[in-house]
């Protein structure tokens, strides 16, 4: 059974680590405003927990985004979008309102992963499941767009101008 992604009812969390070759070919990030507790390896210089609510905590520098999946994804996408700076992981759900307002519209560049990831736990193990479906990286920023374009992570990689896009 995969593990859902970071909403599974079934997998009873929503914690899920990004695979740390996945970080290591996007280069070094200033803050992960959503970052667990207890991590195996950094994701960033600094880090916000669920204990420190990222969402109302200042943002600074270059931004990874792995949010939690489900509803909330959205909330962490618009504040990413706003900051202008980072890179978020998401599932590559493209006809969701959330993808059309918050990727679509406002995003500089897309890395569709070839295959599904499979997800670390807190503690730093491979998930034995991959994640249950397609992942993308999505840029926010011109220099993040470089870092997709450059990374060298297995993917399809579309380049996005959003003032060009037309939202019916």
């Amino acid at each position: 059974m995969a593990i859902g992604g970071h909403h599974s009812p079934v997998a009873l969390k929503d914690e899920w680590l990004t695979p740390p070759d996945i970080l290591d070919a996007l280069g070094s990030f200033d803050l992960d405003p959503c970052s667990p507790i207890n991590r195996p390896w950094p994701t960033a210089a600094a880090h916000y927990t669920i204990l420190d609510d990222g969402l109302k905590q200042p943002w600074h520098g270059r931004v990874w985004c792995n949010p939690p999946y489900g509803l909330e994804a959205a909330k962490w996408l618009d504040r990413l979008a706003d900051h202008g700076d980072g890179i978020a992981l998401i599932f590559a759900r493209t006809e969701t309102t959330m993808f059309f307002e918050h990727v679509w519209a406002k995003a500089s560049a897309l890395l569709f992963i070839r295959g599904r990831l499979h997800f670390r736990h807190v503690n730093g193990q491979r998930a034995k499941a991959n994640g249950g479906a397609p992942s993308v990286l999505v840029a926010y920023g011109e220099r993040n767009a470089a870092a997709l374009r450059n990374c060298g992570i297995d993917g399809h990689l579309v380049m996005l101008d959003a003032t060009q896009l037309t939202m019916r």
